[in-house]
Formats: structure tokens, sequence, C-alpha cells
């Protein structure tokens, strides 16, 4: 799958997500349509892609921790590659929960030069980024990741629908969809060793839902716009958090009857 030659260094953002039924995310993408175009990286009808994360932790499940514990100042760290793994570069993020504000760095690398040797010996890479602020991307990441020990624990793979607003500065909506995750430790096997489960259900959501949800997301960069505040109020949306790495611990936790112990996957 191609990708657009261009990186999302940092944006401060805000989010709002929403665990739908199908057919109401379906009306909420119909209610965007007239003020939206739809992301040129996808294909089909509607046009939609796959994304595949490799979520970074600790042994003791810290950046998890942090989010149940609602922290008010929190990141993840993620890495993540679009289609079918090899089709596309690694991106390497950084996203930081800022109380209300979402700050997420990335930094973008060939495929086949993400590894956990990249982590130990960085400087292999420093010459193939676009920018100062890019290379200070990637160095934030490595930073965070040596400095809690991170290894990896989850891969999480879905079907994302994505459209960004035509006359807004930043304004995006997306339906995601197929969520499902499989336990790793491995670097770069990116899913091909394993098997997904899925992780769409009322069980793995942890909600009292009598269907299984698809995750809509609104982004702004700033104040949103009129066309997203009257989708809100019209559907009658109440705001959910949901965070697809957790949601994957606490499905295989549960599995695994280990509560809330220290794991290794």
């Amino acid at each position: 799958m191609k990708r657009s030659l261009a990186v999302d260094i940092q944006l401060e953002r805000h989010e709002a997500k929403y665990v739908l039924p199908p057919a109401v995310a379906r009306q909420a993408v119909e209610f965007a349509a007239p003020f939206c175009t739809p992301d040129p990286h996808g294909s089909g009808s509607p046009a939609e892609y796959v994304i595949t994360t490799l979520q970074l932790d600790n042994r003791a499940l810290s950046l998890h921790r942090a989010k149940e514990l609602e922290a008010t100042n929190r990141f993840k760290l993620r890495v993540r590659t679009y289609g079918e793994p090899g089709s596309a570069p690694v991106f390497m993020e950084v996203k930081q929960k800022l109380g209300a504000n979402i700050v997420k760095s990335r930094s973008r690398i060939p495929f086949d030069r993400w590894g956990e040797d990249l982590i130990r010996n960085p400087e292999q890479v420093m010459g193939s980024f676009d920018s100062a602020m890019e290379r200070a991307a990637f160095l934030t990441f490595v930073r965070l990741a040596r400095e809690i020990g991170a290894e990896p624990f989850v891969l999480v793979r879905y079907t994302r629908e994505s459209y960004f607003g035509s006359n807004d500065h930043y304004a995006r909506i997306s339906v995601d969809r197929k969520l499902t995750y499989q336990p790793t430790r491995s670097w770069d096997d990116w899913g091909r060793g394993g098997t997904w489960r899925t992780m769409d259900t009322t069980v793995a959501q942890r909600k009292d839902f009598v269907y299984s949800g698809v995750v809509l997301e609104l982004k702004t960069l700033g104040d949103a716009p009129v066309w997203m505040i009257d989708l809100v109020e019209q559907l009658g949306l109440e705001r959910m958090g949901n965070c697809k790495y957790s949601t994957a611990i606490w499905q295989e936790l549960s599995f695994r009857g280990m509560g809330d112990r220290v794991v290794d996957f």
C-alpha cells in the first residue's frame, strides 16, 4: 500500500471517541459526507486501509496502568505500519495525553530497518530523516523506550475508514472496525506467526452493550467545526474512552486468569 511522503512530526489535537453499533457509525459517515473527502490512502468502497500497530510497554505494564488510572499526563509507545506488512514504511510514534490535549510525534523509517537493534543503536538511521524535527521525534521515542525498559507486548490490527474535512484546517472522522490483537514478544514478526483474536465484542470492550461496537473518532486541532458539533448532537452520541491497546491487555489477562499481575506473554 502506498503512503504519502508527508509525516506528521508533531500534532496537538483534540480527540473524541465513540463506541457505536455499525449502523450508527454509518449514519455518522453519511452525515459528514457533504463536508468531507475520503482519505486518499484508502481503497475500495468505502475507501479503507489496514493498520497494524506494535505496542511497547515494560514488564509491569506501566503504560497500560497509566491508562487504567486515567493519569492526567501519560504516553504510549507504538510502532505502526499500513497494509500488508512490508508494503509501507514503519512509523515510530509517541502519543501523549496532556490534560485534555493529545500530542503525537512520529518518525518514519524503512520497513526493514525496524527492530530491537534500532533501540540499542539508533545512530544507524540518523541520516535518513527529512528534518530535524523528525529526527528529534525519533530520538524521543528511543529515549522513552530505553527509560522504561520497553518491550513488545501486543500487536493490534484493524480496518480504518477515514475522511478529511474539506474546508477545515484539520478535521478528521474515522471508523475503525474488525478490531483484532495478538500477544507478541517479537519486534518484527508483525503477526505472521500468530493468531489474531477479535476484540470488538462486548466482553472485550468491558461495556454493557447489546452489540459488537466499532470505534468512531472525531479529531480536530482547535475548535470543532459546526458540522461535527451537529453530527454529535443530532445522532445523540455519547463520548466514551477507548484504548485498543488496553482492551487487548484486559482481554488477554482475562483469558489467562491472571488478574492484574505483572505479565510475560
